[in-house]
């Protein structure tokens, strides 16, 4: 095993460091995602994104082809990429490495940026395991990977509702920043239905809710759906006004479509979620899905306060 304190400390101060095991603990916390991102950075086959200082991989130049031959993609000498497409077609980025599929599982997020406001609803897709919808007028859509299964990543695309034409800025992976703990916030079983089934989360369950916390959805899609979609759909309790953290992703009717084969959907809660939560409480409800937990998840922070 090597003796990653003789790195940081000269051979006076190891023996007092060999007795803390307290804070050599926190260094390997601090040192592991950096040698984490490391390896990340050589099985995606990406590259630092442009500017950035935060381990960003930028992935923008593996979107190269479409799905639909009536399609265009133009990669521009700024960076950005012009895509013509139709609905529901898609531009995609094929990112398996010689026939073997990337495990993007030590990934936060994967994040769109456009030049300009998009004009068509957008969606993220990684074929039946899930999909992020990407409401119109948006500048960035950030689809997050942490709770679904990524593990084995052969292509992901974007598709537009409409046709249209959408200039892309820049696609990147967010590296994990650290450990989430999940507090219980419901648990049952809730069957959707067409609309007929929902739940409420009173309010005092989100006492300990804070902004950039997450709100966790466990759920199965129900097969005996009349029509291919899946929809879930939160708003402040007694109330027809939806929750901050996810209105990107909404449709018209404020609804979050998930995939057919996804189990996890999550919201970041913003300071006027938390807020409202806590008079309130939530209702859900939605499109046959069959919701077996609620979670809230907060970082992880040990004794000491050092956050990981």
């Amino acid at each position: 095993m090597i003796n990653f304190a003789c790195f940081f400390f000269p051979a006076a101060h190891r023996g007092a460091l060999a007795g803390t095991k307290a804070l050599f603990k926190q260094m390997m916390k601090k040192l592991f995602p950096i040698l984490a991102l490391a390896a990340l950075l050589v099985s995606c086959g990406g590259k630092s994104a442009p500017g950035a200082d935060d381990g960003k991989i930028d992935i923008t130049d593996k979107f190269n082809s479409t799905w639909n031959i009536h399609e265009e993609l133009q990669h521009n000498d700024d960076g950005t990429i012009t895509f013509t497409s139709v609905a529901w077609g898609g531009i995609a980025a094929t990112v398996a490495k010689n026939g073997t599929p990337a495990d993007w599982s030590g990934y936060e997020a994967i994040v769109f940026e456009f030049a300009e406001p998009t004009k068509v609803e957008t969606q993220v897709i990684f074929y039946d395991n899930f999909i992020q919808r990407g409401a119109k007028g948006i500048t960035s859509l950030t689809c997050y990977l942490d709770g679904q299964n990524v593990t084995a990543v052969d292509q992901v695309a974007l598709q537009t509702a409409e046709p249209t034409t959408l200039r892309l800025k820049r696609v990147y992976l967010v590296p994990s920043s650290g450990e989430w703990v999940s507090t219980t916030l419901w648990d049952g079983e809730c069957v959707f239905g067409n609309w007929t089934g929902g739940f409420v989360i009173q309010p005092e369950r989100f006492v300990t809710a804070k902004p950039g916390d997450r709100l966790e959805f466990v759920y199965e899609t129900d097969p005996t759906a009349p029509f291919s979609y899946w929809q879930i759909k939160t708003v402040y309790r007694d109330t027809d006004t939806t929750l901050e953290g996810n209105a990107s992703e909404l449709n018209e009717w404020g609804c979050a479509t998930v995939g057919q084969a996804s189990t996890d959907y999550r919201v970041i809660l913003t300071a006027n979620d938390v807020t409202n939560l806590k008079e309130t409480g939530l209702f859900t409800n939605g499109y046959f899905c069959v919701v077996k937990q609620v979670n809230l998840l907060q970082r992880y922070h040990d004794e000491s306060g050092f956050g990981l």
